[in-house]
Formats: structure tokens, C-alpha cells, sequence
């Protein structure tokens, strides 16, 4: 293993996708004000050594947990290889320009819906959703749709990072890197 996490994941994420597994799906758990937790899966954006990206409604039920309690875990897990990958850390809003670089390149679809959906909040019916969504089509018709002041990305800053390998008689390979000042302190865990 790598003595770097973000490398570690990386290169995962590569031999993953090269078996035609689709690596951006993770199950990302917060928790509100109670410590109720909640878990959702979410699509990666992004990976560097800053941290892990996704995006979603700034006023959906993850992100107002996530204002109350910026704390937040991802996992991965890709069952073809019997791999499982744990991420834990504080989290933190991307910088506007990220998010407006990253909703350029969304389909356009993609774009009206986050401007026609209150994500998280009660709909009365499919109709209204739809109508919201060929209003907001109209209101966009020959211009670029621009990001909603309300959609953006969050960053996970990692401070645990744990691979899980299956094995036989669950005799599974555990590594966990915990962030220690600037660095990574490495170490196996029973299974």
C-alpha cells in the first residue's frame, strides 16, 4: 500500500474501472443535530489530495445535516472484487467557480432539474415536478443554464481512510491511515 491514502484510493479506483466497474457510487452517511444519522448514495465528482467532491441542493436533508454537523463518511463498495473502501472527515462547501465548472459540464437536463426540483422537500404529485421542470425549460430556452445559488459541491477532507479486501475464511485485509498532521500513520486492522 501506498503511504498515501489519496494514491491508495486512487489507484483502486483504477484497476476498478478496469474491469468495467462504475467506481462513482458511495453510500455517504451524516447525521443531524441528534446524532440521527442518515445515509444516501451519492455520486464521486472528484478526488484529489484536498479531499473527495460531490454536489447536491444546498437545501436538501444532507445538506442541512451537514450544517448542523459537518461531519460525514463515505463508503465504497464494489462487490465484483469484494472491496470496500471507508472514507471519514469534516466536510466542507467547494469554491463557487468549482461548482460553476462542474454544472457546465452536467447534460442539459441535468441543469433544469436542479433548478425545478426542492430536493428533499414534499411534492404533491409527479405533475407539479414536471410542470416546475418545463417551466424552468421555457425560462432557459436558447441560453446556457446557469448554476442555482442553491446547488454546489462539498468536500470531504479525510481524516480515516480504511481499505477493506475480502478474503477467504474471512481472514479479510484491513488497512486504515489516520491523519496525523500533515501526514498519514498507517496500520492494519483484525478483520
Amino acid at each position: 500500500m501506498s503511504a498515501n491514502p489519496i494514491d491508495a484510493f486512487q489507484t483502486a479506483v483504477a484497476r476498478a474501472q478496469s474491469l468495467g466497474i462504475d467506481t462513482t457510487p458511495a453510500a455517504l452517511a451524516t447525521a443531524d443535530g441528534n446524532s440521527a444519522p442518515s445515509a444516501r448514495i451519492v455520486l464521486l465528482r472528484g478526488v484529489d489530495q484536498r479531499g473527495f467532491v460531490f454536489y447536491t441542493n444546498y437545501e436538501s436533508r444532507k445538506a442541512r445535516e451537514l450544517a448542523i454537523n459537518p461531519q460525514a463518511s463515505l463508503c465504497f463498495y464494489w462487490p465484483t472484487l469484494d472491496e470496500q473502501i471507508r472514507i471519514e472527515g469534516r466536510v466542507e462547501r467547494v469554491s463557487g467557480d468549482e461548482s460553476d465548472a462542474y454544472f457546465a459540464g452536467r447534460p442539459r437536463g441535468s441543469q433544469l432539474g436542479a433548478w425545478a426540483s426542492s430536493q428533499s422537500e414534499v411534492l404533491d404529485s409527479r405533475d407539479t415536478f414536471e410542470r416546475r421542470f418545463n417551466e424552468v425549460e421555457e425560462r432557459f430556452t436558447g441560453q446556457a443554464v446557469p448554476r442555482p445559488p442553491f446547488w454546489g459541491g462539498y468536500r470531504i477532507v479525510p481524516s480515516r481512510i480504511e481499505f477493506w479486501y475480502g478474503r477467504e475464511s474471512r481472514l479479510h485485509d484491513r488497512t486504515q491511515y489516520t491523519r496525523v498532521g500533515d501526514g498519514w500513520k498507517v496500520e492494519k486492522l483484525y478483520p
